[in-house]
């Protein structure tokens, strides 16, 4: 994580003719946040309603979301850390929901067994997508001016 891009609590940030307002949680790492701002960046061409950190029913919450009309989650991202079991409960519960997991500078190849094994024979309408981000994202993609600027061939993508 670049050390002169330190998080204030709150960030706006832009990408594809958007802005959004990152606000960084005292428990937060920077690179959690800047995280959820590069998946929110990344998909908001094929998710133009995209939003962070909306509160949803049930035990789970996710990093960046965007609901049909029904109220249904269509787009459901992770940042960061996600147990096995959070996994295998996003897996079968939204079946018609695009699942990302984006990781900061991991590999990406155990994350992608874990989510073959919990998918098993699950039958699913909707992709999950893995990510990894470079080390050095926050320099690379986001702009002095709060700009994001990224696309999918600049990051590890996997598509399970």
């Amino acid at each position: 994580m670049n050390p002169d891009i330190k998080l204030r609590r709150k960030w706006t940030l832009r990408a594809d003719g958007r802005q959004m307002v990152f606000i960084k949680k005292p428990f937060e790492s920077d690179m959690h946040v800047v995280t959820k701002a590069l998946i929110w960046a990344l998909f908001l061409p094929a998710y133009p309603h995209l939003s962070v950190e909306i509160p949803v029913v049930g035990r789970y919450k996710p990093d960046v979301v965007q609901f049909d009309d029904s109220g249904e989650p269509v787009f459901w991202a992770e940042a960061g850390q996600v147990s096995r079991r959070k996994i295998r409960t996003l897996i079968l519960r939204h079946r018609l929901t695009h699942l990302v997991f984006g990781k900061w500078d991991l590999d990406l190849e155990p994350l992608y067994r874990i989510v073959k094994k919990e998918l098993g024979d699950v039958r699913r309408q909707a992709p999950i997508d893995l990510l990894s981000f470079p080390a050095d994202s926050d320099r690379r993609f986001i702009r002095p001016d709060g700009t994001i600027q990224i696309s999918f061939k600049e990051v590890r993508h996997v598509r399970c």
